[in-house]
């Protein structure tokens, strides 16, 4: 029996559940994804919902400033499916802005706030959106490049919660009748980083948002007492998706900071229950020594996504705090997939591990031909369920390509299920498909090697690349950074893999540096490597 099919059946009972509290929504004649988070905020709408280190917002200042908002974009007479693009500062106004979209039944398209004049051009032309909202600092360049995309309203709205966006829905009413959507209709689009290639919009549904919201309230154990501190951008999924998403629907507060501040995290850290975060997250709260198991004496949960956590982050943590960091998977096509368990009944919380996948979601590792293959071999991760994007925004070659014949989509990751140690129904990434290397006919996982190096004695962190060789088609590049205060000699390192690898996986080359490239969320750019390094 597959791996996924064991999870798949032990999890039918709550699955169910789940299934029935959104058939509750779609019962009542709307599938919106706002009236399904509004279902779980508290009796008490003057209780806080959001607190920030100057001001606070009730549950009735949610739905009300969120009302003017959807308000004012119902005056403008947008046609159905209208996308309203955003590249703001995180403030609570922004997440007001993202709900008011889905409650005027249009498509949200949030827009990384380092993108510049030339990608803002290319995501405006290509997702045509009616209206356009950015910071004040932006609005010249921004507003001449929507005019030119054909976008006739443009608003702007600051970090404070001030700008022309605010100004012009101060005088819509507070109330607001949430637009009625069907489960399959539009309410995001996400867009992909394009370090391969066209960045592509992910288009996501009602249901695809919905359902997993309901999903991680129940597997994390989400409560109405529980305090989110919020430190991540809401631009991606992470943030905007999992985070937020969890904290509304659960009706519990958040704690809403710009971005990770050492200082304000370990202010809040006292006070709150839940705290997500990128693995560089951890790294920086470690390396301060006023991060204590007592300072953590409230929290019950840390969550880790978005980039892979290092074991011996993973261990300290557990060695300092006496707590387990959760770790999971997912991505900008299906929200999350799979996730170690919360509930120690279904299981411990292993490193280096993804978990199960979480109830109603399928995941399968076939080989190139699309076989199935066994615990402890590694293939390519396919999924599919209610969580899943419907495809890529007016790439319709490109969405047929990503899917199979059957219906799976193939997400670009390699993994195996169990392993050393490890239960057959956790999944482990190994990596992208694009980063496997093919040095003489011979397959290298770059996270083998990885894994290898930064056991090492000195070693901070590497990133092992592929890169165009005359002879062996790829040559296998290790780039390693050092531990702060050691010096690396890069001829013992290769000494040491010669001795404990294969001699095709041994780099040809081992370049140490003092920073990997990363973008936003904290993953480690391998193309701006392969370019840096690419002649060996």
């Amino acid at each position: 029996m597959r791996p996924a099919a064991i999870t798949a059946r032990a999890s039918t009972h709550f699955w169910l559940a789940a299934s029935q509290c959104s058939q509750e929504i779609e019962l009542e004649g709307n599938a919106n994804l706002y009236a399904l988070l509004a279902s779980g905020f508290p009796a008490d709408r003057s209780a806080v919902a959001i607190e920030t280190p100057d001001r606070t917002y009730s549950w009735n200042d949610i739905d009300e400033i969120s009302a003017r908002f959807a308000s004012l974009l119902r005056t403008l007479a947008l046609p159905a499916g209208a996308r309203v693009a955003v590249q703001v500062e995180k403030s609570p106004e922004a997440l007001m802005l993202y709900l008011a979209t889905l409650r005027a039944g249009l498509v949200y398209l949030p827009l990384n706030t380092a993108y510049r004049a030339a990608e803002i051009e290319y995501f405006l032309t290509d997702a045509e959106p009616s209206v356009v909202v950015c910071d004040s600092k932006n609005h010249e360049w921004i507003a001449a490049l929507a005019e030119k995309a054909g976008t006739r309203h443009v608003y702007t709205l600051d970090e404070d919660g001030t700008g022309s966006l605010p100004v012009a829905a101060a005088s819509q009413p507070a109330d607001f009748d949430t637009a009625r959507s069907a489960p399959d209709d539009l309410a995001a689009i996400l867009y992909t980083s394009g370090t391969t290639g066209r960045s592509k919009g992910a288009m996501l549904s009602h249901r695809n948002l919905s359902s997993n919201a309901q999903v991680l309230k129940e597997y994390w154990g989400w409560r109405p007492d529980d305090v989110l501190l919020h430190m991540l951008p809401i631009f991606h999924v992470h943030g905007l998706f999992v985070a937020s998403h969890g904290a509304l629907l659960a009706g519990a507060r958040m704690i809403w900071l710009p971005k990770l501040n050492i200082d304000q995290a370990l202010h809040y850290l006292p006070r709150s229950t839940i705290m997500m975060g990128v693995p560089t997250y951890y790294v920086r709260l470690l390396a301060d020594p006023r991060f204590t198991r007592e300072i953590c004496a409230s929290m019950r949960l840390f969550i880790s996504g978005s980039a892979p956590l290092l074991m011996e982050t993973f261990t300290e943590f557990q060695q300092r705090t006496g707590m387990t960091i959760l770790e999971r998977y997912g991505m900008s096509e299906t929200i999350m997939l799979t996730s170690n368990p919360y509930d120690e009944s279904r299981g411990k919380r292993l490193g280096g591990t993804v978990g199960e996948p979480l109830p109603g979601v399928s995941v399968r590792v076939v080989d190139d031909q699309g076989k199935e293959l066994p615990p402890g071999e590694i293939g390519n991760v396919q999924v599919k369920g209610p969580n899943v994007f419907s495809g890529y925004w007016r790439m319709p070659e490109k969405t047929r390509e990503e899917f199979t014949g059957d219906g799976w989509f193939r997400t670009g990751d390699v993994g195996q299920w169990g392993g050393d140690g490890v239960p057959d129904r956790y999944l482990t990434i190994v990596g992208r498909s694009k980063d496997l290397i093919i040095s003489g006919g011979f397959n290298v996982y770059p996270k083998e090697i990885e894994l290898f190096i930064d056991a090492m004695p000195g070693v901070d962190e590497s990133a092992v690349i592929g890169v165009p060789h005359p002879d062996f088609g790829e040559a296998v590049v290790a780039v390693v950074v050092p531990k702060k205060g050691h010096t690396l000699d890069a001829a013992g390192l290769l000494a040491q893999l010669k001795a404990g690898l294969a001699n095709f996986k041994v780099p040809k080359q081992l370049h140490v540096v003092a920073e990997l490239p990363r973008n936003t969320m904290g993953k480690v750019q391998k193309n701006v490597l392969r370019e840096q390094f690419k002649k060996v």
